[in-house]
């Protein structure tokens, strides 16, 4: 599918935006050493002799980076004159490229897009792909947060999880991203097969020992279509078990002045994640690579759209400007439940005029749901401040669901 012409997205319509919202840029790398068995995400495994190596070879990263900018150049039409406040390079495992051409590709992006003085440059690393100095070339590159899959450091669970690393690797990796960043993220799991509470109380306590500024931690959840879909592993912790984990982990993050500020995301003072706060506030994003998601506003309606999900599919149709594999308009009664998809994930919540801006509609045409959830006690509304309770938060799609349209 070639680009949807800007005069189609500019015809009239029923929506009426005052202003675009802030417009984040995601870049989507699709390679992994090996996909893992949880992974629902757009990723692909190297083949058999790039494994042995644990390198995507260099040609294939240029023609890769070559691929994002033309598909890059096609899509500028789309977002003239807007500034960019986020980028974010994830995957896959970003840091299976060479910083130098992820050097490359941040310094063609700022010469092809005007990025705000302070933007925040997020890349995903992995514990099994990195050598001594590397992330430091990543920060060298333009990289200003790195964020790191650890999910473990219990070599047990790490192979239950189908994870190319160990313990030692993932200590490593860790301490290399706190000695080259300023900013940067550990991503935990829990609730993971036979895993105990003293086995998450080590797993927090060796996490939090580096002081992350950034910290975030997701349950494990079989997705459809990846191979614990196919395969369930066993020994997952009950549902109880699995809410005390929770109860630690909020306990232990607020013992080291980490702030929960979203379900899964916990930070320190000036560390909250930029880029995703832009997601969970229904902004913008520009989402570029194989198989990656956009979700842009214009004034009068707001569009989503997937790239071709195939890298080497990806890389012939960008040459032909034929990158889209779907493009779809919101429909204006599903604004509302869209928005609060992601706004009801944030422990600050949202306010009225913010929910206007992003959506075009009116904070009246979602007062019946938001009464029915302060009367369930999974919402809080102070003047035109609307928060997740405590038990909205932890019965969140719930929550959500009040704002479903028939």
């Amino acid at each position: 599918m070639k680009p949807i012409e800007l005069g189609h997205l500019s015809r009239p319509g029923l929506l009426q935006l005052k202003a675009l919202p802030p417009l984040s840029l995601y870049i989507h790398l699709p390679w992994c050493v090996q996909k893992c068995p949880y992974c629902d995400f757009n990723s692909h495994g190297l083949n058999t002799e790039q494994r042995q190596t644990t390198r995507l070879g260099l040609l294939e990263q240029e023609r890769y980076v070559q691929a994002v900018l033309r598909d890059l150049e096609s899509s500028l039409p789309l977002i003239w004159g807007r500034s960019v406040h986020s980028v974010f390079i994830g995957g896959g495992t970003p840091s299976l490229f060479e910083p130098e051409l992820i050097e490359r590709l941040i310094s063609q992006v700022r010469a092809l897009l005007p990025l705000a003085p302070s933007c925040e440059i997020t890349l995903e690393a992995n514990p099994g792909t990195f050598e001594t100095e590397r992330f430091k070339g990543f920060a060298a590159a333009g990289v200003t947060r790195l964020s790191i899959g650890v999910q473990s450091f219990n070599d047990a669970h790490l192979k239950k999880l189908g994870r190319i690393h160990n313990s030692e690797q993932a200590l490593a990796a860790v301490a290399e991203a706190a000695a080259a960043f300023k900013t940067f993220n550990i991503d935990l799991m829990y609730a993971l097969p036979t895993q105990s509470l003293t086995d998450l109380k080590n797993d927090l306590d060796t996490a939090l020992s580096f002081s992350p500024p950034h910290f975030s931690i997701y349950q494990l959840t079989i997705e459809p279509n990846t191979l614990f879909a196919k395969y369930p592993p066993e020994a997952l912790p009950s549902e109880d078990l699995s809410y005390e984990m929770l109860d630690l982990i909020t306990h232990e993050t607020q013992e080291r002045d980490l702030n929960r500020y979203e379900v899964s995301a916990f930070a320190k003072t000036g560390h909250r994640c930029v880029h995703n706060q832009n997601y969970w506030l229904f902004g913008d994003y520009l989402g570029i690579g194989a198989g990656a998601h956009s979700k842009l506003s214009f004034a009068h309606r707001i569009v989503r759209q997937v790239r071709v999900r195939d890298p080497l599919l990806y890389m012939e149709k960008s040459k032909i400007e034929e990158c889209l594999a779907q493009h779809d308009e919101i429909r204006h009664q599903d604004l509302a439940f869209e928005f609060m998809l992601n706004a009801l994930r944030l422990k600050d919540g949202f306010s009225s005029e913010t929910f206007y801006e992003r959506t075009g509609l009116s904070p009246s045409s979602i007062e019946s749901p938001i009464m029915a959830g302060v009367q369930k006690g999974l919402l809080k509304v102070e003047g035109n401040w609307v928060t997740p309770s405590a038990l909205g938060f932890d019965f969140l799609n719930d929550l959500q669901s009040l704002f479903l349209v028939d």
